[in-house]
């Protein structure tokens, strides 16, 4: 029963696994041709409904069908930050817990120096998340050792560092998951929209090539440039926004669990 009640304290809130975090992206390219096609491709945003035509006037989806190809991709990794986005913050959100942090931290320096380790485990079940518990793994562990007369003060140290540090490793990894998504997609969005912004250049240079140059592959042909241009500044400035405040409320958990460590191990180190 207590064994069952340890598991269920220390449940892990990890985000999408990798099987699901490589079908969203599938799904993401899907719903992004979809979008292009359906949406942008509209014939109801083109002169005389015609898809070689000129976008109407004001029309804003037209002016993005004309960005190519390469649109449908921006779009994915636009569905893709926003959605990973989302994950990473309602991850990181139920991985801090319940309540006020430093509330919590206090509260347990009060419960382990007045030797109350059971207020300083339902402090843990009430606060949830990844501090709570790392600081549950090492109050049970700091109770145990602290009633084993067999080890001595630096044994009972050791013993509950190494198991805060267990604590830590297991938790770590969960709230930096999938941050990769964001960063790679910081990086290739960029790349990808000057893929476009290439192509779209090069259209724009075969129609002045000609001895009077065809004015609507021109205008096509820039327009293409500029449409992927900006998907891809867009696309990259959000993810490395994303990524960055991730990071830091990462960083700041990360704090916490080794003051929470710092705090735990002192004790012990003062009574014993």
């Amino acid at each position: 029963m207590s064994e069952t009640k340890n598991n269920k304290a220390a449940k892990r809130i990890s985000g999408f696994s990798s099987v699901i975090s490589f079908l969203v992206m599938a799904l993401a390219l899907i719903v992004g041709i979809i979008i292009y096609d359906k949406i942008f491709g509209d014939p109801a945003n083109f002169i005389d409904g015609e898809l070689r035509g000129e976008p109407k006037e004001n029309n804003f989806y037209g002016v993005i069908y004309k960005g190519g190809f390469i649109v449908p991709g921006l779009v994915a990794i636009n569905i893709i930050i926003l959605i990973f986005s989302l994950e990473r913050m309602i991850t990181l959100l139920l991985a801090n817990g319940k309540g006020n942090t430093r509330k919590f931290i206090v509260s347990i320096k009060e419960s382990l120096a007045s030797g109350n380790y059971d207020s300083a485990i339902a402090a843990c079940d009430k606060k949830k998340g990844s501090l709570a518990n790392v600081v549950r793994a090492g109050v049970e562990k700091y109770r145990n050792v602290a009633l084993d007369k067999s080890l001595d003060k630096e044994q009972k140290i050791e013993a509950v560092k190494k198991e805060l540090d267990e604590a830590t490793a297991l938790e770590l990894p969960m709230l930096s998951k999938n941050l990769s998504v964001l960063s790679t997609c910081a990086s290739i969005a960029t790349l990808v929209g000057l893929i476009g912004t290439v192509l779209g250049m090069i259209r724009s240079f075969a129609a002045m090539s000609s001895g009077s140059p065809d004015t609507a592959a021109l205008a096509t042909g820039i327009s293409e440039a500029l449409i992927n241009t900006a998907f891809g500044i867009t696309a990259s400035t959000v993810a490395i926004i994303m990524y960055n405040v991730f990071s830091t409320q990462i960083d700041s958990m990360t704090y916490s669990m080794d003051e929470a460590n710092f705090i735990i191990s002192q004790d012990l180190a003062t009574k014993n």
